[in-house]
């Protein structure tokens, strides 16, 4: 499905693929990202939680149950313990041995290039220490502040971010209802609102982009929904299929 030329607003948006190209590929993996960027993704989405040694791995469940195979929780297990175990093969056995990478390999994979980095940072369930510290002292490393966005669901952990390193953009991740959810991100410093696609209508980015906000709509798979928030003016869009936003873009 591609636009009429008269239909096209803006092809100036962020595909961030959602976990690499988590539709294709398995979650959180090098494979899935490295595929992601050969699908056309301008972004990466990722998870990011702390072993037990203090190492930032990208991962989205607190357990590594689903996607390795262990009935283990990140928090307490070493970066060699969690790298001994596969996560690939729940996904398909063509990729039995991927690993679950960390936040260093994948900056390492990006870092030549201008690929966006949305770090969504766990610590809702466990609050891991200092993970904010952490992921800015990492991303300050590798001289990526102007290409990383971090979000969470935690919203303190948002403000403390700022208060490290304000010229780090941050998200505000959220699900539905939040009235006028730009006033509330001006308040918490926030460049971004990462709303679940029911949440985002044209109405609201319309009103958040007179504040300076913009929207980045999750996880929309469907060509049809991915259209209607390309015409609503979403700055960014976070699928599982950046190869099929690609093709509308």
């Amino acid at each position: 499905m591609l636009f009429k030329e008269d239909e096209i607003l803006t092809t100036n948006i962020i595909n961030f693929a959602h976990r690499g190209a988590a539709g294709l590929y398995p979650e959180n993996t090098m494979i899935s990202f490295a595929r992601a960027l050969e699908l056309g993704a301008t972004g990466i989405e990722t998870d990011v939680q702390v072993t037990k040694d203090g190492h930032l791995i990208l991962i989205h469940d607190e357990n590594l149950h689903r996607t390795a195979g262990v009935a283990a929780w990140v928090k307490d297990l070493t970066l060699e313990e969690v790298k001994s175990h596969e996560a690939g093969s729940w996904f398909h056995e063509d990729y039995r041995g991927e690993q679950i990478p960390t936040l260093e390999e994948l900056l390492e994979l990006v870092k030549s290039s201008d690929t966006i980095i949305n770090l969504e940072l766990k610590n809702g369930i466990v609050m891991y220490p200092d993970i904010e510290k952490k992921v800015i002292e990492t991303v300050q490393r590798y001289e990526m502040s102007e290409r990383v966005i971090i979000s969470s669901f935690n919203h303190y952990s948002l403000v403390e971010c700022k208060k490290l390193a304000p010229e780090i953009r941050t998200g505000i991740l959220y699900m539905e209802g939040l009235y006028e959810p730009w006033d509330y991100a001006k308040r918490i410093g926030a460049d971004a609102l990462h709303a679940n696609k029911f949440a985002v209508i044209p109405e609201l980015v319309a009103a958040a982009a007179e504040q300076g906000v913009v929207y980045h709509a999750f996880t929309v798979n469907e060509q049809s929904e991915m259209k209607a928030l390309i015409k609503a003016g979403v700055a960014g869009i976070i699928t599982d299929y950046p190869d099929r936003l690609a093709e509308l873009l």
